[in-house]
Protein backbone atom coordinates (compact mmCIF):
# COMPACT_ATOMS: atom_id res chain seq x y z
CA UNK A 1 0.00 0.00 0.00
CA UNK A 2 0.80 3.46 -0.74
CA UNK A 3 -0.25 5.35 2.89
CA UNK A 4 -0.68 9.14 3.33
CA UNK A 5 -0.18 10.06 6.80
CA UNK A 6 -0.87 14.00 7.87
CA UNK A 7 0.15 14.87 11.06
CA UNK A 8 2.52 12.04 10.30
CA UNK A 9 5.07 13.37 12.87
CA UNK A 10 2.87 13.37 15.79
CA UNK A 11 2.20 10.80 18.15
CA UNK A 12 -0.53 8.89 16.37
CA UNK A 13 0.94 9.64 12.61
CA UNK A 14 4.27 8.45 13.65
CA UNK A 15 3.23 5.30 15.69
CA UNK A 16 1.24 4.62 12.24
CA UNK A 17 4.15 5.19 9.76
CA UNK A 18 6.52 3.08 11.93
CA UNK A 19 3.67 0.02 12.05
CA UNK A 20 3.05 0.33 8.05
CA UNK A 21 6.79 0.61 7.44
CA UNK A 22 7.59 -2.13 9.12
CA UNK A 23 4.81 -4.03 7.02
CA UNK A 24 6.25 -3.13 3.86
CA UNK A 25 3.92 -0.44 2.98
CA UNK A 26 5.27 2.71 1.42
CA UNK A 27 5.06 5.95 3.61
CA UNK A 28 4.15 9.30 3.05
CA UNK A 29 4.62 11.75 6.14
CA UNK A 30 3.04 15.01 5.65
CA UNK A 31 3.35 17.44 8.86
CA UNK A 32 4.13 21.14 9.32
CA UNK A 33 6.57 19.97 12.44
CA UNK A 34 4.67 22.60 14.68
CA UNK A 35 3.90 20.74 17.23
CA UNK A 36 6.66 19.86 19.85
CA UNK A 37 8.18 16.39 20.10
CA UNK A 38 7.32 16.61 15.77
CA UNK A 39 10.53 17.15 14.36
CA UNK A 40 12.48 14.49 17.55
CA UNK A 41 9.49 11.90 16.36
CA UNK A 42 10.71 12.74 12.21
CA UNK A 43 14.32 11.82 13.06
CA UNK A 44 13.53 8.65 14.42
CA UNK A 45 11.06 7.80 11.77
CA UNK A 46 13.75 8.67 9.30
CA UNK A 47 16.79 6.66 11.54
CA UNK A 48 14.70 3.64 11.87
CA UNK A 49 13.42 3.51 8.01
CA UNK A 50 16.09 3.73 5.18
CA UNK A 51 13.55 2.83 2.11
CA UNK A 52 9.81 3.50 1.43
CA UNK A 53 9.19 6.59 3.67
CA UNK A 54 9.42 9.95 2.86
CA UNK A 55 8.66 13.35 4.47
CA UNK A 56 6.39 16.67 2.84
CA UNK A 57 6.68 19.40 5.31
CA UNK A 58 3.05 20.73 4.69
CA UNK A 59 0.13 22.63 6.38
CA UNK A 60 -3.45 20.52 5.54
CA UNK A 61 -4.33 24.47 5.33
CA UNK A 62 -2.95 24.04 2.00
CA UNK A 63 -5.34 22.67 -0.39
CA UNK A 64 -2.84 22.71 -3.38
CA UNK A 65 -0.11 20.73 -1.35
CA UNK A 66 -3.03 18.49 -0.11
CA UNK A 67 -3.88 17.62 -3.34
CA UNK A 68 -0.36 16.98 -4.87
CA UNK A 69 0.35 14.51 -1.76
CA UNK A 70 -2.96 12.81 -2.40
CA UNK A 71 -2.53 11.97 -5.76
CA UNK A 72 -1.86 8.62 -5.75
CA UNK A 73 -2.33 6.88 -2.70
CA UNK A 74 -4.01 4.12 -0.95
CA UNK A 75 -4.38 5.49 1.96
CA UNK A 76 -5.49 8.23 3.90
CA UNK A 77 -4.70 8.64 7.58
CA UNK A 78 -5.85 12.01 8.83
CA UNK A 79 -4.21 12.51 12.05
CA UNK A 80 -3.48 16.46 11.76
CA UNK A 81 -5.06 18.72 14.18
CA UNK A 82 -5.40 21.09 16.99
CA UNK A 83 -6.02 18.89 19.49
CA UNK A 84 -6.88 21.19 22.81
CA UNK A 85 -10.00 22.36 23.95
CA UNK A 86 -7.30 25.90 25.95
CA UNK A 87 -6.05 26.73 22.37
CA UNK A 88 -9.13 26.83 20.95
CA UNK A 89 -10.23 28.93 23.42
CA UNK A 90 -7.51 31.63 22.75
CA UNK A 91 -7.42 31.30 18.93
CA UNK A 92 -10.96 29.58 17.33
CA UNK A 93 -10.23 30.91 14.14
CA UNK A 94 -6.78 29.07 14.16
CA UNK A 95 -8.25 25.86 15.17
CA UNK A 96 -11.34 26.48 13.13
CA UNK A 97 -8.66 26.95 9.99
CA UNK A 98 -6.85 23.48 10.92
CA UNK A 99 -9.87 21.46 11.94
CA UNK A 100 -12.30 22.80 9.72
CA UNK A 101 -11.11 23.89 6.84
CA UNK A 102 -8.02 21.38 6.73
CA UNK A 103 -10.45 18.48 6.58
CA UNK A 104 -12.46 19.97 3.92
CA UNK A 105 -9.25 19.93 2.07
CA UNK A 106 -8.23 17.12 2.43
CA UNK A 107 -11.88 15.74 2.12
CA UNK A 108 -11.55 17.28 -1.54
CA UNK A 109 -8.17 16.07 -2.44
CA UNK A 110 -9.24 12.77 -2.01
CA UNK A 111 -12.23 13.30 -3.97
CA UNK A 112 -10.17 14.89 -6.93
CA UNK A 113 -7.27 11.61 -6.84
CA UNK A 114 -6.91 9.48 -9.15
CA UNK A 115 -6.82 6.22 -6.61
CA UNK A 116 -10.01 6.39 -4.08
CA UNK A 117 -8.26 6.31 -1.52
CA UNK A 118 -9.45 4.78 2.55
CA UNK A 119 -9.82 7.97 5.01
CA UNK A 120 -9.84 7.28 8.19
CA UNK A 121 -10.76 10.45 10.27
CA UNK A 122 -9.11 10.78 14.13
CA UNK A 123 -11.84 12.53 15.69
CA UNK A 124 -12.84 13.23 19.44
CA UNK A 125 -15.19 12.30 22.17
CA UNK A 126 -16.04 16.33 22.35
CA UNK A 127 -18.33 16.32 19.64
CA UNK A 128 -20.80 15.29 22.25
CA UNK A 129 -20.18 18.18 24.46
CA UNK A 130 -21.77 19.44 26.96
CA UNK A 131 -24.77 16.82 26.80
CA UNK A 132 -22.28 14.07 28.78
CA UNK A 133 -22.39 16.25 31.91
CA UNK A 134 -26.18 16.11 31.69
CA UNK A 135 -26.08 12.67 33.05
CA UNK A 136 -26.28 11.77 36.53
CA UNK A 137 -23.17 11.30 38.66
CA UNK A 138 -22.56 9.53 41.35
CA UNK A 139 -19.27 10.37 43.73
CA UNK A 140 -17.12 8.03 45.02
CA UNK A 141 -13.93 7.95 47.23
CA UNK A 142 -11.46 8.45 43.80
CA UNK A 143 -14.38 9.38 41.05
CA UNK A 144 -17.44 10.07 39.64
CA UNK A 145 -19.06 7.03 37.93
CA UNK A 146 -22.38 7.56 35.42
CA UNK A 147 -25.48 7.35 37.61
CA UNK A 148 -27.30 5.29 35.15
CA UNK A 149 -27.27 1.77 34.33
CA UNK A 150 -28.26 2.76 30.55
CA UNK A 151 -24.81 4.05 30.02
CA UNK A 152 -23.01 1.84 32.14
CA UNK A 153 -20.98 0.45 29.08
CA UNK A 154 -19.87 4.24 28.40
CA UNK A 155 -21.00 6.48 25.69
CA UNK A 156 -22.75 5.51 22.53
CA UNK A 157 -22.42 6.40 18.85
CA UNK A 158 -25.76 7.70 18.62
CA UNK A 159 -25.84 9.93 21.68
CA UNK A 160 -26.70 13.40 20.72
CA UNK A 161 -24.83 15.85 19.82
CA UNK A 162 -26.86 18.80 19.69
CA UNK A 163 -25.68 20.76 22.09
CA UNK A 164 -23.95 24.61 23.19
CA UNK A 165 -20.62 24.46 25.01
CA UNK A 166 -18.57 22.13 22.85
CA UNK A 167 -16.19 24.45 22.80
CA UNK A 168 -14.39 25.68 19.35
CA UNK A 169 -12.68 22.59 19.23
CA UNK A 170 -15.15 19.85 19.99
CA UNK A 171 -17.10 22.29 17.03
CA UNK A 172 -14.51 22.09 14.49
CA UNK A 173 -13.81 18.26 14.34
CA UNK A 174 -17.67 17.88 14.45
CA UNK A 175 -17.79 19.72 11.42
CA UNK A 176 -14.73 17.17 10.41
CA UNK A 177 -17.82 13.95 11.53
CA UNK A 178 -20.22 15.63 9.23
CA UNK A 179 -18.70 16.22 6.09
CA UNK A 180 -16.82 12.77 6.15
CA UNK A 181 -20.10 11.02 6.52
CA UNK A 182 -21.24 13.29 3.92
CA UNK A 183 -18.76 13.00 1.41
CA UNK A 184 -19.12 8.93 1.78
CA UNK A 185 -22.74 9.34 0.63
CA UNK A 186 -22.95 11.64 -1.52
CA UNK A 187 -19.76 11.24 -3.50
CA UNK A 188 -18.97 7.58 -2.47
CA UNK A 189 -15.42 8.19 -0.64
CA UNK A 190 -14.45 5.23 1.62
CA UNK A 191 -14.52 6.75 4.66
CA UNK A 192 -14.26 5.60 8.48
CA UNK A 193 -14.51 7.92 11.71
CA UNK A 194 -12.71 7.12 14.87
CA UNK A 195 -14.84 9.45 17.99
CA UNK A 196 -11.26 9.00 20.47
CA UNK A 197 -11.43 9.38 23.88
CA UNK A 198 -7.82 9.39 25.58
CA UNK A 199 -4.81 7.79 23.53
CA UNK A 200 -1.48 7.36 25.06
CA UNK A 201 1.68 5.83 24.47
CA UNK A 202 5.48 6.06 23.69
CA UNK A 203 6.81 9.14 20.75
CA UNK A 204 3.89 11.39 22.44
CA UNK A 205 4.63 14.56 24.15
CA UNK A 206 1.90 15.76 26.02
CA UNK A 207 1.43 18.73 28.23
CA UNK A 208 -1.71 19.84 30.57
CA UNK A 209 -3.94 20.55 27.84
CA UNK A 210 -3.24 17.51 25.96
CA UNK A 211 -1.86 14.16 26.45
CA UNK A 212 -2.51 14.44 30.06
CA UNK A 213 -1.31 10.59 30.78
CA UNK A 214 2.05 10.92 29.53
CA UNK A 215 2.22 14.57 31.16
CA UNK A 216 1.72 13.30 34.67
CA UNK A 217 4.14 10.78 34.11
CA UNK A 218 6.81 13.20 33.08
CA UNK A 219 5.91 15.16 36.08
CA UNK A 220 6.68 12.36 38.13
CA UNK A 221 9.88 11.13 36.58
CA UNK A 222 11.33 15.13 36.45
CA UNK A 223 10.15 16.42 39.93
CA UNK A 224 8.05 18.52 38.26
CA UNK A 225 4.28 20.14 39.85
CA UNK A 226 1.42 18.53 38.69
CA UNK A 227 -1.82 20.87 38.64
CA UNK A 228 -5.44 19.27 38.56
CA UNK A 229 -8.16 20.88 36.89
CA UNK A 230 -10.94 20.11 39.29
CA UNK A 231 -11.10 17.78 41.86
CA UNK A 232 -9.09 14.94 40.14
CA UNK A 233 -12.04 12.92 40.07
CA UNK A 234 -12.93 13.25 36.57
CA UNK A 235 -12.90 9.65 34.67
CA UNK A 236 -11.87 8.84 31.33
CA UNK A 237 -10.80 5.61 29.40
CA UNK A 238 -7.67 5.13 28.43
CA UNK A 239 -6.43 3.76 25.60
CA UNK A 240 -2.94 2.66 24.28
CA UNK A 241 -1.04 3.38 21.25
CA UNK A 242 -0.26 -0.22 19.95
CA UNK A 243 -4.45 -1.21 20.39
CA UNK A 244 -5.01 2.23 18.20
CA UNK A 245 -2.54 1.39 15.03
CA UNK A 246 -3.95 -2.47 15.66
CA UNK A 247 -7.34 -1.13 15.13
CA UNK A 248 -6.20 1.11 12.29
CA UNK A 249 -4.71 -1.52 10.34
CA UNK A 250 -8.07 -4.05 10.73
CA UNK A 251 -10.15 -1.08 9.58
CA UNK A 252 -8.58 -1.06 6.50
CA UNK A 253 -9.10 -4.77 5.78
CA UNK A 254 -12.83 -4.38 6.82
CA UNK A 255 -13.26 -1.72 4.98
CA UNK A 256 -16.14 -3.04 1.94
CA UNK A 257 -18.09 -3.67 5.46
CA UNK A 258 -17.06 -0.16 7.59
CA UNK A 259 -17.11 2.42 4.84
CA UNK A 260 -19.43 5.77 6.26
CA UNK A 261 -19.30 4.72 9.53
CA UNK A 262 -18.38 6.16 12.88
CA UNK A 263 -17.03 4.26 15.80
CA UNK A 264 -16.31 5.43 19.75
CA UNK A 265 -13.24 4.55 19.89
CA UNK A 266 -10.86 4.16 23.71
CA UNK A 267 -10.15 1.95 26.15
CA UNK A 268 -13.51 1.42 27.23
CA UNK A 269 -15.60 0.47 30.65
CA UNK A 270 -12.83 -2.08 31.31
CA UNK A 271 -9.83 0.39 31.02
CA UNK A 272 -10.78 3.25 32.87
CA UNK A 273 -9.04 5.41 35.52
CA UNK A 274 -9.58 8.76 37.16
CA UNK A 275 -6.68 11.26 37.22
CA UNK A 276 -6.09 10.55 40.80
CA UNK A 277 -6.01 6.87 40.50
CA UNK A 278 -3.38 7.59 37.80
CA UNK A 279 -1.41 9.47 39.58
CA UNK A 280 -1.51 6.97 42.45
CA UNK A 281 -0.44 4.60 39.72
CA UNK A 282 2.07 5.91 38.56
CA UNK A 283 3.59 6.92 41.96
CA UNK A 284 3.22 3.27 42.72
CA UNK A 285 5.65 2.31 39.43
CA UNK A 286 7.95 4.60 40.24
CA UNK A 287 8.15 4.59 43.80
CA UNK A 288 7.77 8.43 44.08
CA UNK A 289 5.32 10.80 45.24
CA UNK A 290 3.64 13.48 42.66
CA UNK A 291 3.55 16.94 43.82
CA UNK A 292 0.18 18.08 43.09
CA UNK A 293 -1.73 21.69 43.01
CA UNK A 294 -5.48 22.58 42.46
CA UNK A 295 -6.85 25.01 39.90
CA UNK A 296 -10.03 25.66 38.88
CA UNK A 297 -12.43 23.22 36.51
CA UNK A 298 -11.75 24.37 32.81
CA UNK A 299 -14.57 25.21 30.50
CA UNK A 300 -16.76 22.19 29.38
CA UNK A 301 -14.79 19.61 31.64
CA UNK A 302 -16.37 16.13 31.00
CA UNK A 303 -16.54 14.89 34.45
CA UNK A 304 -17.03 11.33 32.90
CA UNK A 305 -16.44 10.24 29.67
CA UNK A 306 -16.34 6.42 28.74
CA UNK A 307 -16.09 4.95 24.88
CA UNK A 308 -18.95 2.42 24.69
CA UNK A 309 -16.75 0.22 22.24
CA UNK A 310 -19.82 -2.36 21.53
CA UNK A 311 -20.09 -1.45 17.94
CA UNK A 312 -16.44 -1.71 16.87
CA UNK A 313 -16.15 -5.04 18.85
CA UNK A 314 -19.20 -6.07 16.67
CA UNK A 315 -18.46 -4.39 13.63
CA UNK A 316 -14.84 -6.10 13.39
CA UNK A 317 -13.96 -8.14 16.47
CA UNK A 318 -11.58 -5.18 17.54
CA UNK A 319 -10.89 -4.50 21.90
CA UNK A 320 -8.06 -3.52 23.65
CA UNK A 321 -5.47 -6.40 24.75
CA UNK A 322 -3.61 -3.54 27.12
CA UNK A 323 -5.09 -3.21 30.55
CA UNK A 324 -4.43 0.51 32.13
CA UNK A 325 -1.46 -0.54 34.47
CA UNK A 326 0.66 -2.23 31.70
CA UNK A 327 0.26 0.40 29.33
CA UNK A 328 1.34 3.03 31.87
CA UNK A 329 4.21 0.81 33.21
CA UNK A 330 5.39 0.44 29.44
CA UNK A 331 5.17 4.70 28.98
CA UNK A 332 7.14 4.97 32.33
CA UNK A 333 9.72 2.98 31.09
CA UNK A 334 10.09 4.31 28.12
CA UNK A 335 10.48 8.16 29.44
CA UNK A 336 12.65 6.78 31.84
CA UNK A 337 14.73 5.42 28.87
CA UNK A 338 14.58 8.52 26.55
CA UNK A 339 14.89 11.32 28.97
CA UNK A 340 17.08 13.26 26.79
CA UNK A 341 13.84 13.56 24.27
CA UNK A 342 12.61 15.80 27.32
CA UNK A 343 15.07 18.25 28.22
Amino acid sequence: MRILITGGAGFVGSNLADFFLKNDSEVLCFDNLYRKGTEKNLEWLKENHKKNFSFIKGDIRSFDSLKEASRDVDVIFHTAAQTAVTTSLKDPRNDFEINALGTFNLLEAARQSNTDPIIIYTSTNKVYGDNVNAIPLKEKETRYEFDDEKFKLGIPEDFSTDADEHTPYGCSKYLGDVYMRDYYKIFGLKTITFRMSCIYGTRQFGNEDQGWVVHFIISSIFDKPLTIFGDGKQVRDILFISDLVNLFDIAIEKINKIKGQTFNIGGGSKNTCSLLELIQLIDELTDKKSKITHDDWRPSDQKVYISNISKVKKEINWEPEISVKEGVKKLIEWVEKNKNLFS
